[in-house]
Parts: C-alpha cells; structure tokens; sequence
C-alpha cells in the first residue's frame, strides 16, 4: 500500500553511505550494509503516485520525488541490485569502494524518482563523481588513467546536458521532466547528454576502457546504474525518438563484433553491455507501448543477468589471485578448465549468458522479445531483421565466448576454488531471478508502464529462438579456431583522443613553447636596448646625468609650460 514518502529513497543510500566507515567490520557493518537497499526499496514502494512535495528554487519548483509505474520498475532494480552487490562484496576491505557505490546506486534511484531537470541533473553529475571513485578504488594505475578518460566523458556529457536543460527552461518556462522531441537545440542537446551515458557512439569506448580496470566487486556496481539510468532517463524524455532506433541498431553490433574480437573476460562482457543497451534504445526510438514495455523490461533483466555474469568474472579473478597474477586471471588465453574446481560458479556464469542470449525459460527471453515485436508491429523490416540477427551475435559472444573461454577450454592446470559464501549466495540469488522470471515474467510484466498483452511462450516463438541459438552454436565450434584468442589490441574510437589527440596535444604544446619561447627572448631584447639607452642617458657626463643650473632647469620648465599650453588650447 502506497505511503506518502517525500524523503527521497535515493538519499537515503547516498547519505547513508558516509556512515560506513564508522562502522567496525563484522556483523554490524554487514547488517547495515544489507538492510540500506532494503529500506530505500520499502520507500519507493511507499511513494505515492504523482508529485511529492515542492520546494522553491528561483522561479521554480524543484519535485525531488515523483512515482509512478515507470519509475517505481527502475527503483525498485536499483536498490535491488545495491542489495546483491552489497552481498556479493562483503568481502570488500577497500570502504572507500563501498562507500562511493552506495552514493552511485542512490543517486541512480534519485534520478528514478526526480520530478524536475534540475534534480535529475544534480543526482546525474554525483552519479559520475561516485562512478569514478569506484574505479580508483581499484589502487591500479590502469585503473586511474582509466578513471581519468572515464571522468573527462562524462563531465563532457555533463556540460551538454546542463547547455541543454538552462536552455529548454529558457524555452519553455518550466523545469518539470516530461516527454520532449529533439527538435530545437536545447532538447538535442539534452537528449546528447543522456545518450553519453548509455555508451552511445562515438563515445562508447569509455565503457569498456573503464569498468574492467575496476575491481573484481566494482565491476559489478559499475555494470547496473550509469547506461541503465539513461535508459530510464530516455523512456521517460524522448520516447519515439526516431534517430534512436538507428543509434541502438549500431549500439548492437558494435558491441557484438568488439566483443567477439576481445581476449580480456571482462571486456568481453563490458562490450556486451553496450550490446543490450543498443536493444533497449532501439525499443525507445520504436516509441509504441509495446517496444517500451520491452525496453524497461530488458532493462530490468538485463541489471539481473550482467551482474550475475561480472560476479562470476569477478569470483574468477578473486580467486585465481598468486605471485604471477596479483589481481587474477583476467584473459581468456589465461583461463580454462575452471568447471572442475568452481562448479557452481560455472553453472551460475552460464545461467547468466543463457538469459543474455533470450534463451527460453530464462529473464532475456522474455524481455528482449517484446523490442523485436515492437518492430514486427509497426512493419519496421529493417529494424526486425537486424534485431533477430542481434540475438545470433549475442549468443555467439556472450553466451558461449565467455562461459566456453574462461570454464571449458583447454585446462590451464589452475584449480581455484569457488569463491567464499557471500558471493556464492549473491549469484545463486540473481540466477535464481534469471529463471524466475523467464517461467514466470506475469510479476514483471505486472509493474511495466503499461498495460501487457503479450505471450512470449508460443510455439512458434520459442521454436524459432531454438533454432537460431542451435544454429549460432554450430557455426560458434565450426569456426572456433578463428574464435580462439591472443594477445591483441583492438582499435576503437577513443583512439582519436587517446593517441591521435594526445600527438596534436604534443605539437600544440611545443608550438606554445617556440612562441613563447620567442616572446620573451624579445622581451629581453627590448628590456637590454631600454637599459642601455637609460644608461646612456643617465651616465655621469650625459644629458640626464650631469649636474644642471637653475637658470637651465628654469628654462627646460618654462619650454615645457609653453608647450603644454599650445597643445592643450590647439
């Protein structure tokens, strides 16, 4: 039963994340940091539909809480997945980590819940603050060069959006978050800002770049927030948004062709996560209830199952953890066997990667399928057509690449144990979901935005999504030796800023360095020929150095006067 809660739910993790570190390690700070999601997921169930209270702001009103089915579905998976995290990191000793992913799943339930830009705009750049502590707390030098491009992006994104929003207050008058079109440069810059977050190219490479330099519980907190909350932040502004249909398509198999090419197991599934989000955008850009339904829904499942799969990447790399590997195994040519020493792990990692790849019976079968009818339902061809190819190239990468490269290849000879129970209990608990959902999706589609009318478990559906996984798993084995992976580097477009733009930085610089260098050397020039000239009019027998009688000074003042005279009356 709806309350009315006008605290917002989100402050209630972002601010109860600077208690942590008063906390002594132990069942204390384990209840708390389990019971915090929990509270903050009662109050957003406690928020009533509508507006909450309003407070002031200039000519304003700023709502910092505002529910309703929307934003109640994507709360509700925030705070969930704090929940899982928080179990799964128990074994966290870096609090600073913690800390900064409480602030980052609060704020990502603020922006859930903010009823106006202003809000959404704050809990936005504290977002990207947190996030950014989270993949320092790694302690890597990868993982703070990483950081720093990480950071550089989003504030990039951030200024945009802000341009945007000053100038669409300007516009329009009002500063309530509605549903917007791009077509003026205020909302195409909001709408800019938002797809910076999603891994939208050209900027998509600050994903992979930096959630896999993160570590191996970070990861997990990093793969739920930032891209799914400017999926919610898209529904919710521009829904039908035409030119998000074509973002997404190449979101997709970006993401699948990348993933494909990548050795690093975590970079694998960080590319994958751009993958799934291109599904979601493209069901915005769709527009139609149905494609919606879809989006928010695979939103949902996709939070569920890709942190299931960085929890079984992330128990990998903590306990393969030696002398040769300070950090863990993190490369597929470095992995192999595991099944026989981590079974559970295993089975868990490869419930994940069958939800990813829509197999049936599992949460992406029943969410991801409600886009591609999107798109069979308003006759958009193209769209389905490449949304049924998609769901071939998923498999390919992250339903058999990642469980067959790091479980079932070639014994490396490491026999790792599975990981301590707390993150054992966090994967049984998001792969139990995975299925849940799939045999039973009537919960989920219970809370979507609008009303379902959709059986995914015909005949013909599930039938043909068998035969297209049975397929990509064929042509997966058939062409396994060019699937096998070395030691490469795989270009992308942060190239332009990572080599290409640090070379110009270098030739600007030392361009800067020659003018300067050539302004003071004039500087000196001009300073030696001034000194000399002074001293040579004020040396001992000079002009201005020689001792003068007062008749002569009385003169030079006299001619001076008369001087002054003529021009000021001229």
């Amino acid at each position: 039963m709806m309350t009315d809660v006008t605290f917002p739910p989100g402050l209630v993790l972002a601010l109860g994340a600077f208690l942590l570190p008063l906390m002594p390690k132990g069942w204390m700070r384990t209840s708390y940091m389990l019971a915090l999601p929990l509270l903050a997921m009662a109050m957003v169930w406690g928020v009533a539909d509508g507006p909450g209270a309003a407070y002031p702001f200039l000519e304003y009103e700023i709502v910092p809480v505002q529910a309703d089915a929307l934003s109640r579905l994507f709360g509700t998976i925030f705070t969930l997945m704090a929940f899982a995290g928080a179990l799964y990191a128990l074994n966290q000793d870096k609090i600073h980590e913690l800390t900064a992913a409480y602030a980052y799943a609060g704020s990502a339930v603020g922006v859930a819940l903010a009823g106006d830009l202003i809000t959404v705009f704050v809990f936005w750049e504290i977002m990207a603050v947190a996030s950014t502590v989270v993949i320092w707390s790694a302690g890597t030098d990868s993982a703070y060069k990483a950081s720093m491009r990480y950071v550089m992006v989003h504030l990039l994104g951030g200024v945009v959006l802000m341009v945007g929003i000053v100038a669409h207050v300007m516009e329009v008058g009002s500063i309530a978050f509605t549903a917007m079109e791009a077509n003026s440069f205020a909302t195409a810059m909001i709408l800019i800002g938002f797809i910076i977050n999603a891994g939208a190219p050209p900027l998509s490479a600050w994903l992979p770049d930096a959630y896999p330099e993160a570590s191996w519980s970070g990861t997990v907190f990093l793969s739920a927030f930032t891209t799914k909350t400017a999926v919610y932040v898209l529904i919710r502004g521009f829904p039908g948004e035409e030119i998000l249909v074509y973002v997404g398509l190449y979101m997709i198999f970006y993401g699948i062709i990348y993933a494909l090419l990548e050795n690093d197991m975590r970079r694998i599934l960080a590319y994958s996560i751009v993958n799934q989000v291109g599904f979601m955008i493209t069901g915005i850009g769709i527009g139609t209830e149905m494609a919606l339904n879809g989006a928010a829904a695979h939103a949902f499942a996709h939070i569920i199952y890709k942190a299931l799969l960085l929890m079984s990447a992330g128990s990998v790399l903590y306990m393969t953890r030696d002398e040769e590997f300070p950090d863990g195994r993190r490369k597929c040519t470095d992995l192999g066997g595991l099944f026989q020493s981590m079974p559970l792990t295993m089975v868990c990692g490869t419930i994940g990667a069958l939800a990813i790849s829509s197999f049936p019976w599992t949460s992406g079968f029943i969410s991801k399928s409600m886009i591609s009818q999107g798109a069979a339902n308003e006759h958009m061809m193209f769209a389905w057509l490449l949304l049924t190819a998609a769901s071939a190239g998923v498999f390919l990468h992250a339903g058999i690449k990642f469980p067959w490269f790091v479980f079932f290849q070639k014994d490396r000879g490491i026999r790792p144990p599975d990981p301590p129970w707390n993150m054992r209990a966090a994967m049984v608990f998001f792969a139990f979901l995975c299925i849940f959902l799939g045999v039973m999706p009537g919960p989920l589609y219970a809370i979507l935005p609008f009303p379902v009318n959709y059986e995914p478990y015909t005949g013909a559906h599930v039938v043909n999504m068998l035969e297209l996984l049975l397929f990509s798993g064929f042509a997966f084995f058939v062409l396994l030796p060019l699937m096998k992976r070395t030691l490469t580097l795989t270009l992308d477009f942060d190239w332009f800023y990572r080599t290409f733009g640090m070379a110009l930085f270098r030739v600007a610089k030392a361009f800067a360095v020659r003018i300067t260098d050539a302004y003071w050397k004039a500087i000196k020039t001009v300073s030696a020929a001034g000194s000399m000239f002074g001293e040579g009019l004020t040396a001992e027998y000079a002009v201005l150095g020689r001792t003068w009688s007062s008749g002569t000074m009385g003169l030079v003042v006299m001619v001076l006067l008369a001087v002054f005279l003529v021009v000021y009356l001229l």
